[in-house]
């Protein structure tokens, strides 16, 4: 499919006066969540909210990290959703999550998101 990146801004969801720009971040459909550096979401007091969950990154290494909730927001596009507190050497990713609560696909072609259409009722 090939990868690209795109940027997006990251609003804390009890006071969106605190956001930050996120200027490269990997669209990544095979990672389940979004990971955005630790010392952004520090920087606009995102809490964590849940605390040492395991995930397995893409080599099979086995990690730990904190997950907090924040509002992602992609152009007119935006949702809230829970996002990994990255640690340093982690990659700075766009999750499935937060694609499916925007309400966007990926177009591998041209390498860029797209709005995925009307959403189903059932």
């Amino acid at each position: 499919m090939g990868t690209f990146y795109t940027k997006c801004l990251i609003e804390n969801h009890i006071d969106r006066k605190k956001s930050i720009v996120v200027p490269k971040l990997l669209v990544d459909t095979g990672s389940e969540y979004t990971w955005i550096p630790e010392n952004m979401l520090e920087k606009i007091a995102v809490a964590r909210e849940k605390k040492d969950l395991a995930f397995v990154m893409a080599n099979g290494q086995h990690v730990t990290r904190s997950v907090g909730f924040a509002i992602i927001c992609l152009d007119k596009y935006f949702t809230i959703d829970e996002i990994v507190f990255g640690e340093k050497g982690d990659l700075i990713l766009l999750g499935a999550r937060t694609l499916e609560g925007l309400n966007l696909a990926v177009d591998s072609r041209q390498k860029k998101l797209v709005g995925a259409g009307p959403l189903p009722v059932a």
